[in-house]
């Protein structure tokens, strides 16, 4: 196992260092990706990458393209620079770093799964956010005809990069902020298996959140209603699986 992290970075100047701090002493290649930030947020990941050359890397992208598309550019330099996992995580703060180790030891116990965070949240937790969330996980277990997938939203997980690979050239993943939904259903029906870790998390370490009650939840119930026909189609295939 060769595994970096990626963090997607939109205007979270004041939680990312505090961040970096706590990935510091994992000793893993981190994949900085400023989505478009401010130029505050982007002086700031600037000097995060100088004061920590031996294992930041910066990605800097011209426009805010949205959580996927700033996931998505750190998987293919991730390739690029010859790693076999990626370790997504958050950039406020929101995850908690101790729980590195267990993430890691999962995918090198099983290296072609993909690590999904289990979230177990605290009384930070936005209530409409929580309900929300409870009706995509029922979606999404609709969609893989399975309860495979505990919880498809969280953003601290392990992908096996090979399959990501395989998955980002040949199909258009969402860009926004159902990006975490689409990637882990569309991984399960390629035959990648989830292995769920519970994981404490809190909202927000910045008090920023980019969630858009009604913009964002538009674009999720568009994703499910895309995945629940692709599911369709592969209702055979998938009920031969759990067979199996």
């Amino acid at each position: 196992m060769k595994p970096c992290i990626i963090i997607p970075v939109y205007n979270h100047e004041h939680a990312i260092t505090q961040v970096i701090a706590k990935l510091k002493a994992y000793g893993i290649p981190c994949l900085l990706v400023n989505d478009g930030s401010s130029s505050a947020c982007t002086q700031v990941l600037e000097d995060c990458a100088r004061q920590e050359t031996s294992w930041v890397t910066l990605l800097n992208r011209a426009e805010n393209g949205g959580k996927g598309a700033a996931v998505i550019d750190g998987f293919n330099e991730a390739l690029r620079l010859g790693y076999t996992h990626t370790l997504q995580i958050d950039a406020d703060g929101q995850h908690n770093a101790d729980d590195i180790p267990r993430f890691l030891e999962a995918g090198r116990q099983k290296p072609e799964a993909m690590i999904l965070g289990q979230p177990v949240f605290d009384e930070s937790v936005p209530k409409n956010r929580l309900y929300g969330r409870r009706v995509t996980n029922v979606w999404i277990a609709i969609n893989t005809l399975s309860s495979a997938i505990a919880d498809g939203m969280c953003g601290f997980r392990l992908y096996p990069l090979a399959a990501v690979g395989r998955l980002i050239s040949t199909v258009q993943i969402g860009r926004g902020m159902d990006f975490d939904i689409d990637i882990a259903v569309r991984l399960y029906w390629r035959g990648v298996d989830a292995i769920n870790l519970p994981t404490a998390v809190r909202y927000p370490l910045d008090g920023v959140s980019h969630f858009r009650l009604w913009d964002d939840n538009v674009i999720i119930s568009k994703a499910h209603a895309l995945l629940f026909f692709g599911m369709l189609l592969r209702i055979p295939q998938l009920i031969l699986r759990h067979w199996r």
